[in-house]
């Protein structure tokens, strides 16, 4: 295998440089700083940065890194949490931030074709214009772009009811790791012809292949939106009622709820007084015909004041529900300025388990001295955790406190990562959920793309040149 990579020396830079468009090129250290890190708090300088401006500038880049043997990380606007988009291998960052076209707009077939640098809010703008609908909302939507999207099969509130990127992902363009350009899928709503590379390469997370472009599905736009925000003295409760929703058949296009630890940074934000000692909240939205959605707001909310809901806040108009999501989008942000150490997680378990992992987190911060505060979606059951230490030097306990909480995810009957992806950040508790047999399978399928590995390599599992069963 081709470990090390070779250094990118100016004579290699010199043809890189002269291979794709003018202007394509970032080799400053100050710029360069912007795409060492993303929202992981991880941080690996490139060596050089291109943001290509065609599938050709991609494929020349591709070309050339097999040739003089450096590494390639493919990535979007750096929004990701796994620290996936980042050159631990150092060599070339390939940014598709200036592939921004929306080529296609077909209102009467329901699709949209767009490139993998166009940004996530846009695709749903451009399917609004359209009097259509993309439902996929990942947190960040103004920042994130939908080749990121696809290539981590990014999730979001709505994918309760709607799903996530990979439900609307009809087919793709790709350049392979040998500098082809490969086109995937259909632009049908059904097609089984051959094996599926396109569910292959979406949340592949920049391993198989460097997405260029996609073909989306888009649906009916809801005729109204409706909603609520309501708080509980306790987690039980909170969850009580979310398995009585979806069991009693409603089907919200949102269910988020927060711990109190997420409460006790926003409680200025709330216009209701918190019971008890451990509150919990919960934001339901539901969508479809005005009338309809009216009337089965009323039986949930008669079902959360049956499970206890101590106050009620409904959201019945545009205003009313961002002035309850900017609460919620809030806690993110502050829970990321909040502490020195900041590990983000995103464990799925049974909706019935949700409640019994939370109530389980004070014994893992008795244990290791750190501050855990969850939120998420309640709908499905994908549970954010972000486990932070007020000093730098207790970072060794707050990954201590991971490993065990990714464990005990597993127990019952969860995963390790909802939406969020593998990436770095993970890749070592890889082994805790799959099995030795479906590691080197997998590794086996990412060696036939990428015999050289020199795309987005150490990301997902283990370098091949590390593994002893590639």
């Amino acid at each position: 295998m081709p470990y090390p990579f070779s250094p990118l020396t100016s004579a290699i830079k010199e043809i890189i440089t002269a291979a794709v468009a003018p202007g394509s090129v970032i080799t400053d250290d100050q710029a360069l700083h912007k795409y060492s890190g993303d929202a992981s708090k991880l941080r690996y300088p490139p060596e050089m940065v291109i943001c290509p401006q065609s599938v050709a500038d991609v494929q020349h880049v591709i070309q050339l890194a097999n040739k003089y043997n450096f590494a390639v990380t493919p990535r979007g606007a750096g929004s990701g949490l796994a620290g996936g988009c980042l050159a631990d291998h150092a060599g070339v960052v390939l940014s598709t931030e200036r592939l921004t076209d929306i080529q296609v707009m077909d209102p009467v077939n329901g699709i949209i074709k767009v490139q993998a640098g166009v940004i996530s809010q846009d695709v749903k703008s451009a399917a609004d214009a359209g009097g259509l609908y993309y439902p996929p909302d990942p947190a960040g939507m103004d920042l994130s772009t939908i080749g990121g999207n696809a290539a981590t099969d990014a999730g979001g509130p709505a994918c309760v009811k709607y799903g996530t990127t990979r439900d609307y992902i009809l087919g793709l363009e790709a350049v392979l790791p040998n500098g082809e350009h490969i086109a995937t899928g259909v632009q049908t709503r059904k097609g089984v012809v051959g094996y599926d590379l396109t569910n292959l390469l979406v949340g592949s997370e920049g391993t198989l292949g460097i997405i260029t472009s996609l073909w989306l599905r888009l649906i009916p736009k809801p005729p109204a939106v409706i909603g609520l925000m309501c708080v509980f003295s306790d987690m039980s409760s909170a969850m009580q009622s979310v398995t009585t929703i979806m069991a009693s058949g409603h089907l919200p296009c949102a269910i988020e709820f927060l711990d109190h630890k997420c409460i006790s940074l926003v409680g200025e934000m709330l216009p209701f007084d918190l019971p008890g000692a451990t509150p919990s909240i919960l934001i339901i939205e539901l969508d479809g015909p005005a009338s309809q959605i009216k009337e089965e707001l009323s039986t949930i909310e008669q079902i959360l004041h049956l499970h206890g809901a101590a106050a009620i806040l409904p959201a019945t108009n545009n205003q009313e529900r961002q002035e309850i999501w900017n609460v919620r989008r809030q806690v993110s942000l502050r829970i990321h300025d909040y502490a020195n150490v900041y590990i983000p997680e995103d464990v799925a378990v049974p909706i019935s388990a949700i409640a019994q992992l939370i109530d389980a987190l004070p014994l893992y911060e008795d244990k290791y001295g750190v501050e855990i505060f969850a939120f998420g979606h309640a709908g499905d059951g994908n549970i954010h955790l972000s486990v932070t230490a007020k000093e730098s030097n207790n970072r060794h306990n707050a990954e201590s406190a991971v490993k065990d909480l990714l464990a005990h995810s597993i127990e019952l009957k969860g995963t390790i990562s909802g939406e969020h992806g593998i990436g770095l950040a993970k890749k070592s508790y890889l082994p805790m959920e799959l099995s030795p047999t479906s590691i080197a399978l997998q590794q086996n399928i990412k060696k036939l793309f990428d015999p050289n590995a020199i795309l987005n390599p150490g990301k997902v599992f283990p370098d091949l040149s590390e593994s002893s069963n590639p």
